[in-house]
């Protein structure tokens, strides 16, 4: 599995902590949008992973910014990426669960980095369980095939 994590001015700090404990705790490399040491808008870290999600250069993404509603917003304005904001690991397991989400979204003002890898952890450890949320699922794949013909 190919994980992408990117924060902007405000996460920077918290990825950078993440990052160095990322490898060990779930196995996996760890790719980082790296955006030198100014301020660094979330929009555009926003789209250097979704894009990579998007267009399946990786499977999973983390975007970390001050609260977390930003790099959420973004994110789900490409096809195919389902991110989410998660505050708990129940929030992170349920959107896991029930929507597979694809991006996790977290705020580096609100969680420190002992929770927010906690939550990582339940993201990356929780299956989708399929049945009737991939029927539902098929639905949003609709809406973005529908949406994409009008624009």
């Amino acid at each position: 599995m190919r994980l992408i994590l990117g924060g902007d001015h405000r996460g920077r700090d918290l990825c950078w902590c993440l990052r160095e404990r990322l490898d060990k705790a779930v196995g996996m490399s760890v790719e980082y949008v790296e955006w030198g040491t100014g301020n660094v808008d979330y929009p555009d870290v926003a789209v250097s992973v979704a894009s990579a999600i998007s267009s399946r250069r990786a499977d999973f993404g983390i975007l970390i910014c001050g609260t977390g509603i930003g790099m959420t917003i973004v994110a789900n304005k490409f096809p195919s990426v389902r991110a989410a904001l998660c505050h708990s690991e129940l929030a992170a397991e349920f959107c896991r669960r029930f929507m597979d989400s694809n991006v996790l979204c977290l705020s580096g003002d609100l969680l420190g980095e002992r929770s927010s890898l906690q939550i990582i952890e339940k993201w990356l450890a929780t299956p989708f369980d399929g049945g009737r949320h991939a029927e539902r699922l098929e639905k949003i794949r609709k809406i973005e095939k529908t949406r994409k013909l009008l624009t």
